[in-house]
């Protein structure tokens, strides 16, 4: 019976709450901050001083480190089912060790669904999951009425549509030195403060190239050069999110399917500025998940992301039609051999699920079951083309 008063008081070291009777004018900042808006969205003139003291008001309540909870402290007050989507591409190499740190939670009772989302990957990854344990899903075949999926937002967004859980984890496949620290630390703060809707991950990227040393913190360069100065030009609220553009992200079902999903890398910053939007940046935490290493990608890969990233905020700072309409939307110049090339980059995004008509959600089949490595006859298999 200690459990839920230990998790209790985790969540009020963490969320100051104001005494009974008090009032804004009368409580101490630190308390004063948690009855009124963080951050003044009508306010032009914020000095440097007032947004630092949001900031780290904000980071005070709504910061946690991973640890801060354990499986049994979860286990203790759960009240609500758990689907984890884990959008998956050519990473037979590591979703394993991913899978194998998620399934005995899965067993435990705490993780009610465990989904890859897999992209008809040539290197093995379908079979490599489903010998794991987990269920795979092609995402082409997963409302198929929209055509074949277009990338990692669309894996994400059709992944929502296949699972029931009323709290939902996306968790990339391509970490190398992944543990059960990052889905304990996601839902954790779901679990313990009804009241928070959006978990985002935070974590060190060190950058390293084979054969060479660790960088620290060297990874991340989309983040680093696009990401963070437009988040803090544009919307400074959500400048204490240390990876704006990480993959680790849990939310509740009714807040996801209610926003749009690009369908490409722009699907991260694009969830954190809509979710600021709907519910506002006190109803959303960070949890510090400790180092990340992933694969890295090439330059020209980065350029196309950031493309993604720039065109999917652009469209909600400026306007849709205004992005839309620019003689450059949809495609990325980059040199070639020779030669200019011209790479497509697509902005398109899906609506919200929780527009669609129930036909159209159910188009193909809303759920899917434990698929092997080979095609089966059902709706839903563990391999397929592109």
């Amino acid at each position: 019976m200690a459990r839920p008063s230990r998790l209790a008081g985790l969540a009020s070291r963490f969320y100051l709450v104001a005494p009974p009777g008090s009032t804004p004018s009368t409580l101490p900042l630190r308390a004063r901050r948690m009855t009124v808006p963080l951050f003044d969205r009508a306010a032009s003139g914020q000095s440097l001083l007032e947004r630092e003291l949001a900031l780290a008001a904000w980071s005070s309540s709504n910061d946690y480190p991973a640890d801060a909870w354990d499986l049994d402290d979860l286990l203790a007050v759960k009240r609500e089912t758990v689907s984890v989507v884990l959008p998956a591409r050519e990473v037979a190499d590591t979703i394993e060790t991913v899978i194998a740190a998620l399934a005995p939670l899965e067993r435990a009772g705490l993780l009610d669904e465990l989904v890859v989302v897999e992209a008809a990957s040539r290197d093995g990854t379908a079979r490599t999951a489903a010998e794991a344990g987990a269920t795979v899903l092609q995402e082409s075949e997963i409302l198929p009425s929209f055509g074949p999926a277009r990338g990692k937002g669309d894996a994400m967004w059709r992944g929502l549509a296949a699972t029931s859980g009323e709290i939902v984890v996306y968790i990339d496949t391509d970490t190398r030195d992944f543990d059960e620290r990052f889905p304990l630390g996601l839902l954790g703060p779901l679990f313990a403060r009804p009241e928070v809707q959006f978990v985002k991950g935070a974590f060190r990227r060190p950058f390293k190239v084979d054969g060479a040393a660790a960088v620290p913190d060297g990874g991340g360069r989309v983040t680093e050069l696009v990401a963070r100065p437009l988040l803090n030009l544009f919307v400074p609220e959500l400048a204490g999110f240390a990876q704006p553009l990480a993959g680790e992200t849990a939310a509740r079902r009714e807040l996801l399917e209610s926003i749009p999903f690009p369908v490409g890398y722009g699907v991260e910053i694009a969830m954190i500025i809509d979710v600021a939007s709907r519910v506002g940046v006190e109803a959303m935490a960070q949890v510090d998940l400790g180092t990340r290493q992933n694969r890295h990608q090439a330059l020209r890969d980065l350029g196309a992301m950031a493309y993604a990233v720039l065109g999917t905020a652009a469209r909600r700072l400026h306007g849709a039609d205004a992005v839309d309409a620019a003689r450059g939307a949809g495609a990325l110049a980059l040199p070639g051999r020779g030669a200019m090339e011209l790479r497509e980059v697509s902005l398109e995004e899906r609506p919200p699920l929780r527009s669609l008509e129930a036909g159209a959600r159910d188009d193909g089949g809303h759920r899917g079951s434990r698929a092997g490595a080979e095609p089966s006859s059902g709706r839903f298999s563990a391999s397929g083309s592109r």
